[in-house]
């Protein structure tokens, strides 16, 4: 994924690339490929995309890119991260763009995620920046509690209810074979722990939108009982 768009952009060997560490691992594999080096930095809570001031910090003389990931629909910061770039004069090369104009099922994803969003307790549903449209390629959630064997076994219980439900990105970067770093990006490493996609498809009916409230409502979100 995106070897050929970050060639484009012109990267060289030795270059750095800063990326972001929850769902850039594809990115960050990319990058090597290349003959850069993927630095890998943390995220906003609450959009999960790359954090424009963990960004900032990262910069330096061999940096000449960013590439930002915009993640289950929601876009990144582009404005803070475009005002960077032309800071520093960097590229950037962007990764699952959203598209410009919402297609039928992205409307119905919407009014089904905003379903979800208005009926859910016991899990933190989706943030959505002041002013963006959440595409909801993915409608991912928190299972808050002490990390993830809460997150797993809540996944596993609304399984055994019905309910498909996946986590989206099991592991940061920088905790992959390959990329391990030893340092510590708490964002990154919370959502990977935490977060747990539920089904938000257009075709879904309110009949089975209802029922993913149902039983998440029923389980709270906080599962004692470790994962299996």
């Amino acid at each position: 994924m995106g070897t050929t768009q970050l060639r484009d952009a012109g990267l060289r060997a030795g270059d750095e690339v800063v990326l972001p560490a929850y769902g850039g691992g594809e990115v960050a594999q990319a990058v090597r490929e290349t003959g850069a080096r993927p630095v890998v930095v943390d995220i906003d809570p609450r959009s999960f995309c790359i954090d424009p001031a963990a960004v900032a910090t990262a910069v330096n003389v061999r940096t000449t890119a960013i590439a930002p990931v915009h993640l289950f629909g929601h876009p990144a910061d582009m404005a803070r991260l475009r005002d960077l770039a032309e800071r520093h004069e960097l590229r950037t090369v962007e990764f699952g763009l959203p598209p410009h104009a919402p297609s039928l099922d992205a409307v119905r994803r919407r009014k089904n995620a905003d379903f979800l969003s208005s009926r859910l307790t016991g899990v933190r549903v989706p943030s959505v920046a002041q002013g963006v449209e959440h595409a909801y390629d993915e409608y991912v959630v928190r299972v808050p509690g002490n990390g993830r064997p809460d997150r797993d076994a809540f996944k596993h219980a609304l399984r055994a209810r019905g309910v498909n439900c996946w986590v989206p990105v099991r592991m940061p970067v920088h905790w992959m074979p390959g990329f391990r770093s030893g340092e510590r990006l708490p964002e990154a490493e919370r959502a990977a722990d935490e977060c747990l996609a539920l089904p938000v498809d257009a075709s879904m009916t309110r009949r089975e939108l209802q029922r993913v409230v149902s039983a998440c409502n029923s389980l709270g979100g906080l599962l004692l009982e470790p994962a299996c």
